[in-house]
Parts: structure tokens; sequence; C-alpha cells
């Protein structure tokens, strides 16, 4: 096995971790919701998870280990990630707040500061940023 196979798989393997605990987040009620699936769907592909993945996922989200970013500023860059797509096309409409919150939550970020946290990445993704100006404007918030 080659260097870029182990990195393959290991990045894969992170993928699918982190593909799996935001199906357990949006499946903590007992089912997925339309804008749930289509938001999982349009997450999957860009995690590159295959369909048959995707399927054993949603049939075993505990199957593969929480992923949880050590490192603040990669719970931010997550953060990123899951505004942008909750944010795209307003595919979650008026729940992209709510869902958001429990992904945020999911992520580390604490029920104290999580809602302002939730209203300034949207408000940031409003504006058009990239993932430089988020990280900045996300971890300079208080200053």
């Amino acid at each position: 096995m080659s260097i870029s196979d182990l990195f393959d798989s290991g990045f894969k393997n992170r993928n699918k971790g982190h593909f799996s605990s935001i199906v357990r987040v949006a499946m903590e009620n007992g089912h997925l919701s339309e804008e749930e699936r289509h938001f999982l769907d349009k997450l999957a592909m860009q995690l590159e998870i295959s369909s048959e993945e995707y399927a054993e996922i949603l049939a075993n989200p505990t199957k593969y280990p929480i992923n949880p970013p050590y490192l603040h500023t990669q719970r931010l860059e997550r953060l990123y990630d899951l505004s942008r797509m909750v944010y795209a096309d307003h595919v979650l409409g008026p729940k992209q707040k709510e869902i958001l919150t429990r992904f945020a939550l999911a992520l580390g970020f604490t029920p104290g500061n999580v809602h302002y946290i939730v209203d300034k990445a949207l408000s940031l993704l409003v504006l058009g940023v990239d993932l430089d100006t988020f990280l900045f404007e996300m971890t300079h918030m208080n200053k």
C-alpha cells in the first residue's frame, strides 16, 4: 500500500465519520425530514460518500467513529462548510437555523453561545465571505 493510498483511506474514513456524526444529529428525533434528507444528499456528494456507503451509514450511523474536531479552527472550518450547505439555495428554508444550531452543538460549540455563533456564521455567508474571512471574523467576533 502506498502513502497516497493511506492518505486517501484516512481522508475517506474521516469523511465517513464526519458524515455519520451529522446523520446522528439529523436522526436524533427518530426520523429524517425531507429537508434533512435533501441536505444529507448534498453533503454526501461533497464528502464523496458513495450511495452504498450512504445507505450503510443511514442504516447504522454509529458504525463509524465520531471524529470531533479538536482545534477551534477545525470546528470553525466544519461550521463554515455546514453553514454554506445549509444556506445554499435555502435548502432547509425556515428550519435552516434550527438544524445548523444542532450541528454546531454537535461540533462542540456551547449552548451558551451557539445561537450567537450560528447567527454570525449565517450573516457572514449572506455577505459571501470566503473561508479565510469567515475564520478571521469568527475568531475576532468579541474583540
